[in-house]
């Protein structure tokens, strides 16, 4: 089996920060690429001009310096990777990403930040092990 291309969501979480990690792991040993994925919320579109720019600017720079720290973990581990900061739910954007890239994989981790999405699996991971069109692993 190969992986050429290994998407991981990132949220910030514990969670992401373990799946990054062990994605690296997997990607040095089967020479993959790493996709870095973070989505955030959706753009205020009731903002007239100059306010709607300011808060694209302010939700950019905040999902910017969240995916900052996995890219060091990528650079740090010479890993080749490629980053995307998409905007909207984060399941449906994962599972859309993992088929316009044509991922192998999805290494996701178990929750994210928001503990009301789920009891023992976060509900953003549920959605994204029934709809996924290839294999997702799950780390704790």
């Amino acid at each position: 089996m190969k992986l050429k291309k290994i998407l991981v969501p990132v949220d910030g979480s514990d969670f992401s920060m373990r799946a990054a990690a062990y994605a690296v792991e997997m990607a040095i040993v089967m020479d993959s690429e790493i996709i870095l994925l973070h989505c955030h919320k959706s753009f205020p579109v009731v903002l007239g001009e100059p306010y709607f720019q300011n808060a694209i600017n302010k939700i950019m720079k905040k999902s910017n310096a969240l995916i900052e720290p996995y890219r060091q973990i990528m650079q740090n581990a010479g890993v080749a990777y490629a980053d995307r900061i998409l905007e909207g739910p984060a399941a449906n954007a994962i599972c859309e990403t993992a088929e316009i890239e044509k991922a192998d994989m999805i290494v996701m981790g178990s929750r994210g930040r928001n503990d009301l999405e789920g009891l023992l699996l976060g509900s953003c991971t549920h959605r994204v092990l029934k709809t996924a069109p290839c294999p997702v692993l799950v780390i704790r």
